[in-house]
């Protein structure tokens, strides 16, 4: 096992438990809460990161053999999450988090087993001005940083519920 590959998956594993601990811990309410800016409910939001982690690692998987990325844009990335909110918007916690932790599971596994010359390879990616993008910059901003980005603001959303909570 490449060290590297294995220091990405470990981060990955790290950031979704945070975000499955934290999430575990809320209340129905704030699991229906939404999110100031973006909209959707919470529940919605851990229900996204827990559902795109093949899309992102099938992503990384073309980069990984030098293979360009065609279609994928911002505008794409947007209806897509739009849709899923549509889609998803009753998401129940129980479900979502066994969600979070198999697929959260199968993508560290998937990063596991990229060597050093897969995370090193680079493609053009549309989303970034088809600038070359390596595997392991796509993997480090997408599936390893989104649990992160995603708790980070849930927290900050709901700052002053859990003040309350801790009088």
């Amino acid at each position: 096992m490449d060290y590297r590959s294995e220091a990405l998956a470990a981060r990955l594993e790290a950031g979704a438990t945070a975000l499955a601990t934290f999430a575990s811990t809320l209340s129905e309410t704030e699991w229906q809460t939404r999110l100031p800016t973006d909209g959707r409910k919470i529940g919605v939001v851990v229900h996204h990161v827990a559902s795109v982690y093949p899309i992102e690692i099938h992503l990384a998987g073309l980069l990984a053999v030098g293979h360009p990325i065609a279609g994928v844009t911002w505008d794409a990335a947007d209806a897509m999450n739009g849709n899923h909110a549509k889609e998803n918007n009753g998401a129940k916690k129980e479900d979502t988090l066994a969600l979070l932790a198999n697929n959260s599971a199968a993508a560290a596994a998937a990063i596991r087993a990229f060597s050093e010359k897969e995370l090193d390879r680079a493609a053009p990616m549309p989303p970034y001005s088809d600038a070359p993008l390596t595997c392991q910059f796509f993997l480090e901003d997408h599936a390893v940083r989104h649990s992160y980005h995603h708790l980070a603001r849930i927290r900050a959303a709901l700052a002053p519920e859990i003040q309350n909570r801790r009088g």
